[in-house]
């Protein structure tokens, strides 16, 4: 077997992008990164190589700095900005439901190493390579064993920062989602509440919450056992989890046996709304429960409160109207909804 780094094996081959107007050159590097194990993307100018970059998605960058059309500088400082694009794309693309949802950055080419490859050898060429971008320098004529080196390298630490984003984002995931239930956790939700209060205030617009209880669950748990009750927490989650009607509504566990749903943008009506199919969706899974004194199934009482946000209110005042109303249904004999 050729040189290919155990680093590589089992995965699929890197992919190099190669960019020089140099047909020679191309032809060259190609052939030594080819007996190298490497997949090869070549193009003669810097606006083709933008045009690739985001088509190959490529591991690595090779980058002339003197070519026609655009230079290498020039195509390095807009290669970046191309993965700035992407970047911001991903974070308003978000799927606010999940803390998750933010591995689509994981995905991204931002951190692509960029190997500027070039005859120029002054100092200025040197910080002019650096100040657009690139990751590495290497000066022409290529020695291909040193090419090799530095290739192996720049993947490498790549790989590893890849690999080090992955485990940030598996700890993100344990800090926000709820154990039991997979739901956001009550970090998420005063994380997120807080931001779409700021969002709501701006904008001017609603911001409603549903605050919801599982009916004498005290007496479920007693009934049927403690892993009975885990059961219908996951379950009655995932009932109310289905039946969020958009995408930036978010459903958390707030505490034990109580929920929380988060509606940006949603007015009074729409939130009722919400909650009514909640509720019925509720209903509708006939989860026996013997011990409840107002059903022979599994019930909620839900209190309901929609504001619009200013700068003079804080989220703590819909937190707290929601749940003066989720009190006031219970009060009032538990299985409904108030309003406030």
């Amino acid at each position: 077997m050729s040189g290919i780094s155990p680093f590589f094996l089992s995965k699929q081959p890197p992919v190099i992008l190669v960019a020089d107007d140099d047909k020679t050159i191309r032809l060259l590097l190609r052939a030594a990164m080819e007996k190298e194990g490497y997949q090869v993307v070549e193009v003669a100018n810097g606006k083709q190589c933008l045009d690739a970059y985001q088509t190959v998605k490529p591991d690595i960058v090779l980058l002339d700095a003197i070519m026609p059309v655009m230079d290498g500088f020039t195509c390095c400082r807009q290669l970046l900005q191309i993965a700035r694009n992407n970047l911001m794309t991903a974070l308003d693309n978000l799927d606010t439901e999940s803390p998750l949802g933010n591995t689509v950055i994981s995905q991204l080419w931002e951190r692509t190493p960029i190997l500027m490859i070039t005859s120029l050898d002054d100092q200025e060429s040197v910080d002019r390579a650096f100040d657009a971008g690139a990751t590495d320098y290497l000066t022409k004529p290529i020695h291909l064993a040193v090419l090799r080196q530095r290739l192996r390298k720049l993947l490498q630490q790549a790989q590893v920062y890849k690999q080090l984003e992955a485990a940030n984002l598996a700890l993100q995931h344990l800090a926000n989602v709820d154990g039991l239930t997979g739901l956001a956790n009550r970090r998420r939700f005063d994380d997120y509440l807080n931001t779409q209060w700021i969002n709501s205030a701006r904008e001017k617009c609603s911001l409603s919450l549903i605050l919801c209880d599982i009916d004498f669950f005290k007496f479920y748990n007693d009934q049927y056992g403690h892993p009975a009750g885990d059961i219908c927490i996951s379950t009655v989650g995932d009932t109310l989890n289905h039946k969020a009607q958009k995408n930036q509504d978010l459903v958390a566990r707030y505490g034990g046996e109580e929920f929380a749903v988060i509606m940006p943008d949603t007015d009074a009506s729409g939130a009722f709304y919400v909650a009514t199919a909640m509720q019925v969706g509720v209903k509708n899974l006939q989860i026996a429960h013997s011990a409840s004194t107002i059903s022979q199934y599994v019930t909620m009482s839900m209190g309901v409160a929609t504001m619009t946000p200013t700068w003079e209110s804080s989220p703590s005042d819909l937190i707290m109207a929601a749940d003066q109303a989720l009190y006031q249904a219970k009060k009032q004999g538990r299985n409904r909804i108030v309003q406030s």
